[in-house]
Parts: structure tokens; sequence; C-alpha cells
């Protein structure tokens, strides 16, 4: 069942995730997919152990194949960071994750491209206005980055902070998206 965003929440029934990697201005993302093409994690290249946790953490043992990506999916990372930042809108994008998980992680969805919200104002949107710490956890712990633009979010004074793919691929990604 898909919720308002497009992020199905089910689990990884268990193998083969097949994987390619994307090239971007700022660095190679790679982008796991399961066999019917949706989209189960994305990270930078650097980053692949860190993805290779949160795919275990989702779900469970699987191993990674090196495969060409399917086209709507490869198009979909061409398109954004060529300047259509929209085209991500489209992707299946599945997680496994909590119910609050994937709440963070449906709300990040909604922050329309070239904008940026804090934390608490995160933690407001999904009616939790107190739990500004565990929207951080779950920002931090999305598995699906750029296509859940866990990016846009910034601490309450404007301040960028928390990137896992680092703070300058952050500023990128948002004056990318402010230029287009």
């Amino acid at each position: 069942m898909f919720d308002d965003c497009g992020v199905v929440p089910i689990a990884f029934a268990g193998g083969v995730l097949f994987a390619d990697v994307v090239a971007t201005p700022i660095g190679g993302l790679l982008v796991a997919v399961d066999e019917r093409g949706a989209v189960r994690a994305v990270d930078w290249v650097d980053h692949e152990a860190r993805m290779m946790r949160l795919i275990a953490r989702h779900c469970g043992a699987v191993e990674l194949r090196r495969r060409v990506l399917p086209a709507v999916v490869q198009e979909a990372f061409t398109r954004y960071f060529a300047g259509e930042l929209n085209a991500m809108s489209g992707l299946s994008v599945v997680t496994a994750g909590t119910v609050f998980q994937r709440a963070v992680w449906s709300a990040l969805r909604l922050i329309p491209p070239g904008t940026m919200v804090s934390y608490a104002a995160l933690a407001e949107r999904i009616g939790r206005p107190r739990a500004v710490r565990a929207v951080g956890a779950a920002n931090g712990a999305n598995p699906v980055s750029i296509a859940i633009p866990c990016h846009r979010v910034v601490g309450r004074d404007g301040a960028l902070v928390g990137y896992a793919g680092g703070l300058s691929r952050k500023r990128w990604l948002l004056a990318h998206e402010q230029r287009a």
C-alpha cells in the first residue's frame, strides 16, 4: 500500500538488490533497486559501507549485484542533476523502517525543491512537535537520499547540519535546487 508520497512501507524478503553508479557533478551516486525496479537505497560511492549498513538494517542480509539500472531510474537521477528538480517525484521508492521513520521520509518528499525546513518544522509537519531529535535520527537513517530529499532539512537557525554525504554536497544540492 502506498502512502501519500509514494514510499511503500514493506520489508525486503531477502536475496538480491541490483545497483549501478550514476555520474553526478559531485561524485558517483550508488543506486540500488529491487527485482521490480523500485529504488531501495541511494548513497554516494564513497559512502558505500554506510549504504550497506542501512540496507542490512532495513532489508536483512542482501547481496548487492552490479547491473545497469532500469531506464526510468537512471533517467530520473540524470534529469534531476540536469536541473529538472521534480524528476524524482515519479520514482517508486520502497523502504522498510518504522512507522515513525516512514512518516518522516514521506514528509521529506513533500518539501518542494529549492526550499529548506528545520528539523523542528518537520517534526511539526508530522504532528510530533516534541520529536525533533527523533526526526533528526530518522532523517539520518534515510536509505534513499536524493529521492527522499533529506538534504533539504537544516538547523533551526538555517545552519547546514547533518548530511551523511558531507556538508559540501548538501551545500551543492541546495544551491543546485535554488538555481534551477
